[in-house]
């Protein structure tokens, strides 16, 4: 077109690739870039695929182990000890703090650099943005936990060995038994983690660049570890998705107590899509052409945590109506049955410690007898005053042999018996076992009471 030509320009008709958002998959892709790119991130990822290893080598070769922790007094016993201490550390540190830097933060950073209008320019699809944001966070957690996973248990198969692992209630695990249920019990905390993730992107949409979006996750994780901390009916205490980060202890006894972790994982995938749910709803509500828009305490008090306080209220009544539990959950009879069964797996392997005449359970006939203080008859929930008198019988003697432990049961259901003699039973003294000098099986010992049901005396 020349100077002097008026004719109106022509404009290059615009196809439909100009117009179309973007697909998920790109998107998904460059979320993912963008959260890798993260010096972070790549720190943090590489701790949780090197730290784990060489957290349970360093242990399992010290004299003292953390024997207040599940399974930590089995690190010198077996390789498959070492990944379920490490998965009790992080249920209630490592996992929280993981949703809250990457989930706390996906949508948050966006409003800190100021780049809504780009990034919606570049998709032109807000619901796509949120699909991808919260694939790139789920995917990068699944990495972070795969590395605690697989990290943990190379450190304690290479440092102790590929051997048999005691479970809560005396029996003995072969190797692959161990394996497949630290596996599952992995797998089983993915539910409580996702909830925490999606409260995650929660806190981020609804605060925005406040700094207490990235702390939510861990906010409310370390609220639900005090409340399982506390003497509250056990319907509350399933009701939380944070009773899922220890509900997987009933994979580790015989038969396997499956009635709390179905209900643990059930609530917390509930939250988790809940809090997504919600997320998403007030993302797609967001007028991205203010820059503090949908960023503010109130926003997130009437659209997050409300909704979440009245979805405890809901599961806490339908576990009620749904389940036999009562009070605690943690009575007399059940603490009785679950002391006298694991005292009678461990006696037998004791026994074969030892080189004595091999016996079975039935011929055992081990009983408990168990006080709580000054209640004889009828004694209920946690405390440290528990007190047990086991009875047994050896085949072709008359007298009947007992043993006194003294027991400290957490509102959890979970206890630590001491024994308190004779000495010659569950005394200190060491055993010769495959894996060298050991103390005493029948010395010390956890095990986990079911927190659901009831027993008929």
């Amino acid at each position: 077109m020349t100077a002097t030509d008026t004719r109106p320009a022509t404009v290059a008709p615009v196809g439909d690739a100009a117009v179309r958002p973007v697909p998920v998959t790109r998107a998904y892709r460059f979320e993912v870039v963008k959260l890798l790119a993260q010096w972070r991130i790549r720190l943090v990822i590489l701790a949780c695929w090197v730290a784990p290893a060489l957290f349970v080598a360093a242990v399992s070769r010290q004299s003292s182990l953390p024997v207040d922790t599940l399974f930590g007094r089995g690190m010198h016993a077996t390789g498959w000890a070492g990944p379920l201490v490490v998965l009790g550390f992080a249920g209630i540190w490592a996992l929280p703090l993981l949703t809250s830097l990457v989930a706390g933060d996906v949508f948050a950073s966006e409003d800190r650099l100021g780049t809504w209008r780009h990034l919606l320019v570049a998709v032109r699809s807000p619901r796509r943005i949120f699909v991808a944001k919260s694939l790139a966070s789920l995917t990068v957690i699944l990495l972070l936990v795969a590395g605690l996973v697989c990290s943990s248990a190379a450190g304690g198969v290479l440092a102790v060995g590929n051997r048999p692992l005691t479970g809560l209630d005396g029996h003995l695990l072969s190797p692959a038994d161990a394996a497949v249920r630290v596996l599952l019990a992995w797998v089983c905390v993915l539910a409580p983690t996702l909830a925490l993730a999606a409260i995650g992107l929660l806190g981020s949409v609804t605060l925005g660049r406040s700094p207490m979006g990235l702390l939510l996750p861990a906010l409310v994780a370390l609220s639900m570890q005090l409340v399982q901390m506390l003497p509250l009916p056990v319907t509350v205490r399933l009701a939380l998705p944070g009773y899922a980060f220890i509900s997987w202890s009933g994979l580790f006894t015989s038969p396997t107590q499956l009635g709390p972790l179905v209900i643990g994982t059930v609530v917390s995938v509930v939250w988790a899509v809940t809090a997504t749910v919600l997320a998403y709803v007030q993302f797609m509500r967001r007028d991205f052409t203010h820059p503090t828009d949908g960023a503010s305490p109130r926003l997130a008090i009437t659209a997050g945590a409300l909704p979440l306080v009245a979805l405890l209220a809901v599961t806490v009544g339908v576990v009620a109506v749904t389940t036999t539990a009562e009070g605690s959950g943690i009575e007399q009879k059940k603490i009785e049955s679950s002391v006298a069964t694991e005292f009678a797996h461990l006696y037998r392997g004791q026994t074969g410690q030892l080189h004595r005449p091999d016996v079975t359970e039935a011929q055992l006939r081990a009983t408990a007898a168990c006080t709580k203080g000054d209640v004889a008859d009828g004694a209920l929930g946690p405390g440290n005053d528990w007190r047990c008198v086991v009875s047994w019988h050896l085949p072709g003697i008359e007298a009947t042999g007992q043993a006194i432990y003294q027991l400290d049961v957490t509102p959890d259901g979970r206890y630590m018996a001491d024994g308190d003699g004779p000495k010659e039973v569950n005394g200190y003294f060491l055993v010769r076992t495959p894996a060298g000098d050991a103390p005493n099986p029948l010395w010390q010992f956890d095990g986990n009471v079911e927190l659901l049901g009831t027993t008929k005396g």
